[in-house]
């Protein structure tokens, strides 16, 4: 596949009830959705651009180079938010594969953006996503740790059979964390779209359980580490720290 096929969008709003102005806030001397964009630049699969709803993050997006795309405030999701950019950034239908990265992931590796491609490589993939293996209890049993419950299909791959906040698999043997980083066939991404919220994603608030239960594949890449989101105070002290380092 290559760079002129792919566009990876990192959906970001203001909207952030435990962190208020989360995009905005400064990791070693930027704002953290500047992180993420050069996390996504560094991986250097295509284009990049983050879509908003809000100014100041496209400001902050073009003042450290980037690119920006206004979207509409009432979005339902991030997948809606990233269409709609979609939709103004590639009219022409050049993109084929659409990468969907979280904002709050400043700390993520470029190598798990390119990973999150690979099981796109099988045609009859419609989206590919990411988990690692869980390892403590505290993320077995966290309802806040999206669980990944899928079949072995080959070496550190799965295809995805359900994705709970529920401890599972039940019994022994390897449980995986889910990583919200998406990749979409540019058809699969309409599709999903465009379907109404499905009775187990509004059960467990789990946008992925739509497209299974229309029948769409999900397969996933299995990685070591699970990059930390920033969701708290002590989530975004741990990612300036990290960030300082490095």
């Amino acid at each position: 596949m290559t760079r002129s096929k792919i566009l990876v969008l990192i959906p970001a709003r203001m909207a952030s009830t435990r962190l208020p102005g989360k995009p905005l806030l400064d990791i070693a001397g930027v704002p953290m959705i500047v992180q993420v964009l050069r996390r996504a630049q560094e991986a250097a699969i295509g284009r990049v651009a983050v879509a908003t709803d809000t100014k100041e993050i496209a400001d902050a997006v073009t003042a450290a180079g980037g690119e920006a795309v206004m979207t509409r405030a009432d979005h339902p999701s991030g997948s809606d938010r990233v269409h709609e950019a979609l939709c103004q950034l590639d009219p022409q239908r050049d993109a084929e594969i659409v990468v969907n990265l979280q904002g709050d992931f400043p700390t993520i590796h470029p190598q798990n953006i390119r990973d999150v491609l690979l099981p796109l490589s099988d045609p009859a993939v419609d989206i590919a996503t990411l988990a690692a293996q869980i390892h403590t209890e505290e993320e077995d049993t966290a309802p806040s740790v999206v669980k990944a419950v899928g079949s072995p299909i080959g070496p550190r791959r799965l295809r995805a059979l359900y994705f709970t906040r529920a401890t599972a698999p039940h019994g022994d043997g390897p449980r995986y964390h889910h990583i919200g980083l998406y990749a979409y066939r540019r058809p699969a991404l309409e599709r999903f779209v465009s379907l109404p919220p499905s009775p187990l994603e509004l059960q467990e608030k789990l946008e992925q359980l739509r497209a299974l239960e229309a029948g769409m594949r999900i397969d996933i890449g299995i990685v070591d580490t699970v990059p930390r989101g920033v969701d708290t105070a002590p989530d975004l002290e741990t990612a300036r720290r990290l960030l300082s380092k490095a």
